[in-house]
């Protein structure tokens, strides 16, 4: 590996680094000062999920993709989140085995009550140190790093029969 390409990969990493405890500190905080006394944090993620879909609602498999958990977890969620009259689950028209999750007027209502909370907890953790220019350009960067990883899928690498001595460094 020349060494251009080490100095591009160990900034690419130290980019991520970066990225990583910054968000993980930011999430901290977040959890700690989100009002959840009518909704948890995740609950809260999937009704604002849903709040940003056509008619508030969506396949369960959609759903599961834009969060942070895994099926079962969701299922549970949505589960939990339909006894309390938040959403609704539906059959999907198009598809028999589909599962529609829709946020009820209620849910939309609860949802909006703790989200104009939590938006100002995010003002003040994500705006501490940065001005309104930084934020646009971290927003910009955030938004072509989401792009260009979701483009690109998985990355395969050929079969190593050794580590090359440059991947021990990084």
């Amino acid at each position: 590996m020349d060494e251009t390409r080490r100095t591009e990969k160990a900034t690419a990493v130290a980019a991520w680094e970066a990225l990583f405890r910054a968000q993980v500190t930011v999430m901290r905080a977040l959890n700690a000062d989100f009002p959840a006394d009518e909704i948890s944090f995740n609950e809260y993620d999937v009704c604002f999920n849903l709040s940003t879909q056509p008619g508030r609602r969506c396949r369960m498999r959609e759903l599961t993709g834009h969060l942070l958990l895994t099926q079962p977890s969701v299922s549970r969620l949505v589960e939990r989140l339909a006894a309390r009259g938040i959403v609704e689950k539906q059959p999907d028209p198009a598809d028999a085995r589909g599962v529609i999750v829709a946020l009820t007027a209620h849910g939309f209502d609860v949802y909006r009550s703790v989200a104009v909370q939590h938006a100002q907890t995010i003002a003040d953790q994500v705006g501490a140190g940065l001005d309104d220019t930084e934020l646009r350009t971290l927003t910009e960067l955030c938004t072509k790093l989401r792009t260009a990883a979701g483009s690109s899928g998985p990355r395969r690498r050929a079969a190593r029969t050794a580590v090359a001595p440059e991947a021990a460094a990084v």
